[in-house]
């Protein structure tokens, strides 16, 4: 009789830049294997059925949210967390515009709303459409980023305290500073009146 196949295997994952072998069970999430095995709390575990977004992580630059990736399936992949978004004690320009915009309020959803943002900046400056692009043509320029379109594009992330206007905000000041010449004082045309609409 043959012997019954492995349920668990020895994998190495590549967190914020490091290097982590450690044996997980096959079923095991890539949450639970950041907040259980390797002490990273950061990342929050809201619903667990990939529907409120506190557990959004970057794998390989996209956000993924991590209680739905099995941490096998990331395996040679690379994965950042909150803890890896910061340059050393300098924060990343999304985290300092939270903080100096109020983008949070008791914070257990916060982590997953950076991760998330950060790369809405990013797809939205290569160009990819959201459904409230309103010009979604291959050769259309980029579209200004609207708080229409930021809330759109964070909609997967749930903030139970309702500090939408100010997450909506946070993510403007924070693509305008991303952008070639921009200010960082935030888009033209966001302010607390359009950025107030739930997102």
């Amino acid at each position: 009789m043959a012997p019954a196949p492995s349920t668990s295997s020895a994998i190495t994952l590549n967190i914020n830049g490091e290097k982590h072998t450690l044996p997980v069970d096959h079923r095991t999430t890539l949450l639970d294997a950041l907040r259980e095995r390797l002490d990273l709390t950061g990342t929050k575990k809201g619903c667990d059925q990939g529907q409120c977004g506190a557990c959004t992580v970057l794998i390989d630059g996209r956000r993924a949210v991590s209680c739905l990736q099995l941490a096998v399936a990331a395996e040679g992949r690379e994965v950042t967390t909150i803890e890896g978004v910061a340059d050393g004690e300098d924060l990343h320009p999304v985290q300092q515009a939270f903080l100096d915009l109020d983008g949070y309020q008791c914070g257990y959803c916060t982590p997953g709303q950076i991760c998330s943002a950060i790369a809405v900046i990013e797809e939205h400056a290569a160009g990819w459409p959201s459904a409230a692009t309103q010009d979604v043509k291959p050769q259309a320029e980029v579209q200004p980023l609207t708080a229409e379109e930021i809330r759109e594009r964070m909609s997967g992330n749930l903030c139970r305290c309702g500090a939408y206007v100010s997450i909506v905000e946070a993510v403007a000041r924070a693509a305008e500073a991303a952008r070639p010449g921009g200010s960082g004082d935030g888009i033209d045309g966001i302010g607390a009146a359009e950025a107030g609409a739930a997102v």
